[in-house]
C-alpha cells in the first residue's frame, strides 16, 4: 500500500510539472497544425536541404486552422475515430513550434536510489543541457504517467498495461511519451557527448524539423540477416521530435491494435525476446519511417526518382533531411563501435555514446553484434 501511495504521489508530482511548464512556456504550442505545403520525397543532404514541411492531414490539422482563426479546436466526437485519429486530436502537431526542453529516461530506480548505477551517463545528459527537465521515470511512475496522458484514449492505457514483457512497455512508453509531449528520450545507458542543440546542422531551420533519429545499423555484408532485422536499421534508443509527429502517431497506433487483438484472440502471452525487435523496437521503428518517408499524403512523389529505402541512407557521412525528418549518420549516435562506417568518440558527428548494455537481455545475448 505504501509503494502505491508513493507511486500516485510521484504521478501528481510529474503532473504539476507538466502544468507549470505549459502555464509558464514564452511559446506555448499552437493547438492547430499550420498548412504548410507537402515536403519533395528525393532525400537532400542537410547541407542543401530545402526548407519544405510535410503536410498533417489530420482532423486538427490544416483544415481546421483556417476554419477557426482564433486557434481554438471545436470539441469532436472521437467515438467515431480511429485510433490513429483519436492521437491526432489529442496531439496535434506542429512543426513551426520549438522543440521541447524535455529529457526523458527510464530505469527500475531514479538517481536518489543506492541501487541506482548509471550516475555516470545520466549526469552527462544534464551537463550537456542546461535548463532542460530531466527526468528518469521508474517503471511504477511510468503506469500512472500514461493513464494520465491518455485518459482520453483508453484502449492506449490497455495496451500499455496489456504488454507482458518489461521490455515491451520501455519500448511502448518512449513513443507515448514523446508523441505527448515531445523532447528527447534516451537509453540509460547513454552518454550525451554533445548538446541537441548541434544534432540539427544550422542550414536546416528548425521550425521545419519535427523529429530527429539516427542510423543504427549499416550493415554492408552478406550475412547482415544474421545480425539485424533490417539492411539499414534507425535506432530508438535515442530519439529527439516535437509532440505529435505522424511517425509516432502511427508507431503508436500499431502497437496499440496489434496488442489488443492479441489479447482477444488470446495469444500475446506467447510474446517472448526474440519477438521484441519486431513488435516495438527497432525493426518496427525503421518500417513505420520508411513508409511515412513514401507516403503520399505527406510527400510529393510526383517528380521522385523513386521510393526512399535503404540504398538512400546506406555510406552516409553527414545529416540528411527527408522532409521534417533529419536522418544522423551511425557516427552520430553508434561512434566508437568499430564498424559500418561509425567514427570515434571524437568526431564532430558524435552525439551520443550508447554502452550496449542491453540490461533487458540475457547476459549471454548482450553485445550482440559488436566488433563482429
Amino acid at each position: 500500500m505504501l509503494t502505491f501511495r508513493r507511486a500516485l504521489v510521484a504521478a501528481a508530482f510529474f503532473l504539476t510539472i507538466f502544468y507549470l511548464i505549459s502555464s509558464s512556456s514564452s511559446n506555448p504550442p499552437s493547438t492547430t497544425t499550420p498548412a504548410v505545403p507537402k515536403a519533395d520525397a528525393d532525400v537532400e543532404t542537410a547541407k542543401h536541404a530545402s526548407t519544405t514541411a510535410v503536410t498533417d492531414k489530420s482532423p486538427s490539422g490544416a483544415n481546421a486552422a483556417q476554419q477557426n482563426p482564433q486557434g481554438q479546436r471545436p470539441i469532436q466526437d472521437m467515438s467515431r475515430m480511429t485510433l490513429y485519429e483519436k492521437l491526432a486530436y489529442q496531439f496535434p502537431y506542429d512543426v513551426e513550434s520549438k522543440f521541447p526542453a524535455y529529457i526523458w529516461q527510464t530505469w527500475k530506480w531514479t538517481p536518489a536510489h543506492g541501487e541506482f548505477n548509471f550516475r555516470d551517463q545520466e549526469a552527462t545528459w544534464t551537463q550537456q543541457h542546461p535548463g532542460f527537465i530531466h527526468e528518469v521515470i521508474t517503471d511504477k511512475v511510468a503506469v500512472h504517467l500514461i493513464r494520465l496522458l491518455y485518459a482520453s484514449v483508453p484502449e492506449v492505457v490497455e495496451a500499455y498495461n496489456a504488454l507482458p514483457l518489461p521490455v515491451l512497455k520501455a519500448d511502448f512508453f518512449r513513443y507515448l511519451i514523446l508523441l505527448a509531449r515531445g523532447g528527447i528520450y534516451s537509453d540509460i545507458d547513454t552518454y550525451a557527448i554533445r548538446s541537441a542543440v548541434e544534432w540539427i546542422p544550422d542550414s536546416v531551420p528548425k521550425d521545419a524539423i519535427g523529429l530527429v533519429i539516427g542510423i543504427e545499423a549499416d550493415p554492408d555484408r552478406p550475412d547482415w540477416k544474421e545480425w539485424y532485422s533490417r539492411r539499414i536499421q534507425f535506432c530508438q534508443w535515442t530519439i529527439q521530435s516535437k509532440p505529435g509527429h505522424p511517425v509516432l502517431r502511427e508507431v503508436v497506433s500499431r502497437i496499440t491494435n496489434v496488442t489488443l487483438a492479441m489479447k482477444r484472440n488470446g495469444t500475446l502471452r506467447g510474446v517472448v525476446d526474440k519477438n521484441v525487435v519486431e513488435f516495438t523496437g527497432p525493426a518496427l521503428w525503421t518500417d513505420v519511417i520508411f513508409e511515412y518517408f513514401n507516403d503520399q499524403r505527406y510527400f510529393d512523389m510526383t517528380h521522385s526518382a523513386g521510393s526512399i529505402d535503404w540504398k538512400n541512407f546506406t555510406g552516409m557521412e553527414v545529416s540528411k533531411r527527408v522532409g521534417d525528418v533529419v536522418v544522423l549518420p551511425i557516427t552520430s549516435f553508434s561512434p566508437g563501435v568499430g564498424q559500418m562506417g561509425a567514427k570515434e568518440y571524437d568526431d564532430p558527428m558524435a552525439f551520443v555514446k550508447h554502452d550496449f548494455e542491453g540490461t533487458w537481455k540475457p547476459e549471454s545475448e548482450r553485445h550482440i553484434g559488436e566488433n563482429k
